[in-house]
């Protein structure tokens, strides 16, 4: 297969960075639910600290006692999501202007496809393309990392919340959002107190922003495939991590077959170029115990 790449090294323009991932932020879950991150290119080192005691009231002239502080580093090393697509060979020969357009145009597709790209990697641990175990990921996924989990049969949905909430460790972390399935959220939409519906904001497939003043999401990304996850909840203000790198780097592919689907035939023949982008995510779980998994049945 023979490559034509515009510029080696090309990158997005700056101001598309952005637009894709304000747009990453409004599709995946786990964005919505925490701050962004700024993250090196080779990866941030974070430090954890635990702090079991409080601190200590000294008189004057008094002695001082031992705090005590456990520091575990976690490494947020960012992994390459990619996506290409065929476009017209007409993009080769359009303005810059018009090409600004055709990828403003991409990006839309693409911030999509990254958002729910970095929900299942880091819920679930699995290439998003191909549904299998990501070797890339390892550990670093909510499925594999949270220990703590309400079953399928603990009751009704609202009160497996009440379960996860429990198994949340409340002495160092709070509850600040939840990233949830649509059949969770419908299940919570039929639960009743006596005869009044206790959440009426997810009926009919409602999907407020907020629900009992807890921040949540809904998304197909949280019981993607093959991971059994009605939903996650914990302290994704203080205790997730995620950022990416700005480099952006965008291939402009003349010839060949280069998504190696046979069907579709050579790019030349076709009258085609293929777009292809890499984003360059990394996350951090920086405490297990500040989360919990409801499973589905």
């Amino acid at each position: 297969m023979s490559e034509n790449v515009v510029s080696k090294g090309s990158l997005f323009p700056e101001v598309l960075v952005k637009e894709v991932f304000s747009k990453v932020k409004g599709f995946s879950s786990l964005a919505a639910l925490s701050a962004v991150t700024p993250i090196a290119f080779n990866g941030n080192q974070m430090f954890v600290f635990a702090m079991d005691k409080e601190v200590d009231i000294v008189a004057e002239n008094g002695k001082h006692s031992a705090g005590g502080a456990k520091m575990e580093p976690v490494k947020m090393v960012p992994i390459k999501l990619e996506y290409g697509a065929r476009v017209s060979e007409e993009f080769l020969y359009a303005s810059e202007e018009e090409k600004i357009e055709i990828l403003k145009s991409f990006t839309e597709g693409f911030a999509k496809k990254l958002a729910r790209g970095i929900d299942i990697a880091a819920i679930h641990g699995v290439n998003p393309r191909t549904g299998s175990t990501s070797d890339v990921v390892g550990n670093n996924c909510f499925a594999k990392k949270v220990k703590n989990n309400v079953e399928a049969a603990a009751g009704d949905a609202n009160q497996k919340v009440e379960a996860a909430v429990a198994l949340v460790d409340a002495t160092d972390f709070d509850v600040t959002g939840m990233a949830m399935s649509k059949p969770f959220a419908a299940a919570l939409a039929k639960v009743k107190d006596g005869d009044k519906v206790m959440f009426p904001e997810l009926a009919w497939g409602g999907a407020p922003e907020t629900l009992n003043g807890l921040k949540i999401s809904k998304n197909s990304t949280v019981n993607f495939k093959v991971q059994k996850i009605d939903a996650v909840l914990g302290d994704f203000e203080n205790a997730f991590k995620w950022g990416f790198a700005k480099q952006v780097p965008l291939q402009i592919i003349e010839y060949g077959n280069p998504d190696n689907d046979v069907s579709l035939g050579d790019l030349k023949a076709n009258g085609q170029v293929y777009l292809r982008c890499e984003a360059y995510v990394g996350w951090g779980i920086l405490a297990e115990n500040a989360f919990s998994i409801v499973k589905a049945e």
